[in-house]
């Protein structure tokens, strides 16, 4: 058997330790990842700290970046015992960007606004519904509080397929649920669900780190009165 000096022994020790000791954005660096994925996996490790005993598996995280155009993949599994990142399309509510122009605008958590909530969640179990296969998600804030009884899943569906931003340069738009494309969804499926936490916000987050800036969203016009009117007053016998 090999013996090792006993300096060799010390330095190997001392190497380990200090990678043991460095920060998230260090670590990720050193592992080859761009700004972005290290930006990722310390929002990872930020939420999962939030989330407590609410998230009761936190091997992978998923992280909805909703800053960004749903022509991008925004939708990141952020695996922390791989140290890796994967990346999918994702869409947003029809409420959220009631222009359909691929971003999104604002966020809710009223009943009836088909627009994406911001927030932590925590994923449960799988379940048969509109969309097939779908994971239930329970809202772990006061801006996505309202997910279950808004029936806010992750599911399936053709409009969230990467042809379709071929097609029309953007996805198609959700009633408030997190939409992927049937195939990246099942992968979804066997990471995501089971106690495992999604975060979502408009983070805005390029692959090369910066920061989106997005379009503002179009003013809109007060609507003119079909009448006509003489110094604001409508003529007599109108």
């Amino acid at each position: 058997m090999t013996t090792l000096p006993r300096r060799s022994i010390i330095k190997g020790a001392l190497a380990l330790s200090a990678g043991a000791a460095l920060p998230v954005r260090a670590f990720a660096q050193a592992k080859g990842y761009g700004a972005r994925d290290a930006k990722l996996f310390e929002i990872a490790k930020r939420e999962l700290e939030k989330a407590g005993e609410a998230i009761w598996r936190k091997d992978l995280v998923g992280i909805a970046d909703f800053g960004v155009h749903s022509s991008k993949e925004r939708f990141h599994f952020v695996n922390l015992e791989k140290n890796e990142i994967r990346s999918f399309l994702v869409s947003h509510g029809t409420g959220s960007d009631p222009e359909h122009d691929g971003w999104l605008n604002n966020f809710s958590n009223t009943y009836g606004s088909n627009a994406t909530s911001r927030g932590a969640y925590v994923t449960w179990e799988w379940y048969k519904g509109r969309y097939g296969t779908s994971i239930r998600l329970g809202g772990l804030n006061p801006d996505n509080s309202a997910a279950l009884d808004r029936l806010i899943v992750a599911h399936a569906a053709n409009y969230a397929k990467k042809s379709h931003v071929e097609k029309w340069g953007r996805l198609g738009r959700s009633n408030g649920c997190f939409a992927m494309g049937p195939e990246n969804f099942r992968e979804a499926l066997w990471n995501l669900s089971g106690g495992r936490l999604i975060y979502a916000d408009k983070l805005g987050l390029a692959e090369d780190g910066s920061i989106v800036t997005p379009p503002p969203p179009p003013i809109k016009l007060p609507e003119l009165d079909a009448e006509p009117r003489v110094g604001g007053i409508l003529p007599p016998g109108l």
